[in-house]
């Protein structure tokens, strides 16, 4: 298996800076296909089977949880926070931006990690890369923020599980989802909705209807 010698230098080749199309008001380091990326990446590595390009997307839960965030900073200023399965750091992003005092944005992708740095710059605001799998760890985060997690039904259940946990002893959580298969409807309730421009090849659509929500019972 082969390195990539430079991986800051590779996730700017093959993306371009652009306004997120929801939150535009951020800025990420963007692909504009995902399957050529996706190829790119693994014949630079030599390495076949890794995981989907997440971080050079925008998607639809992570946009309407970076817009939740923005327009209600209550929700995370003067708080330590978690963007969990952050990707491209988006919603950690939003989250430092209106006055988190810690973000923590995990994901167990390496060059996730790469995309976090790069666009956390682009955007003048600190978050702390954190590649590893976090599921079942609790750092006291005071709100923890997960975007689109519910695509794979045994993924799903355990981060709902594990969140729920987390939403015991106190942590705010909130998910953002635009209506995957496998979210637990029936343990959360919607707080907002958003209309989200997404990427066709990755979507079917051009806009994809996403909502915010939190575990049920919480105020």
């Amino acid at each position: 298996m082969t390195q990539i010698s430079d991986r800051t230098a590779f996730v700017r080749a093959q993306t371009r800076l652009l306004p997120t199309p929801h939150p535009p008001e951020i800025f990420l380091y963007l692909a504009d296909e995902a399957t050529e990326l996706w190829q790119k990446t693994e014949e630079e590595l030599g390495e076949i089977g890794l995981p989907p390009p997440f971080w050079a997307f925008a998607w639809a839960g992570g946009q309407a949880l970076a817009r939740y965030v923005l327009d209600h900073p209550e929700s995370v200023a003067g708080k330590k926070v978690l963007d969990f399965a952050s990707g491209s750091g988006l919603v950690g992003i939003a989250a430092a931006r209106v006055g988190a005092t810690h973000v923590d944005a995990s994901d167990i992708d390496s060059f996730a990690g790469v995309a976090m740095r790069l666009n956390a710059e682009a955007n003048s605001v600190t978050i702390h890369p954190r590649i590893d799998n976090l599921i079942g760890c609790d750092d006291k985060w005071d709100v923890v923020l997960a975007g689109d997690v519910s695509y794979e039904r045994d993924m799903a259940q355990c981060v709902t599980d594990w969140l729920a946990g987390l939403r015991r002893r106190g942590a705010h959580v909130l998910v953002g989802d635009p209506g995957r298969t496998y979210l637990a409807r029936d343990r959360l309730e919607s707080i907002a909705e958003y209309r989200v421009p997404v990427t066709r090849a990755l979507e079917d659509c051009e806009i994809k209807r996403a909502q915010v929500w939190r575990f049920r019972n919480e105020g």
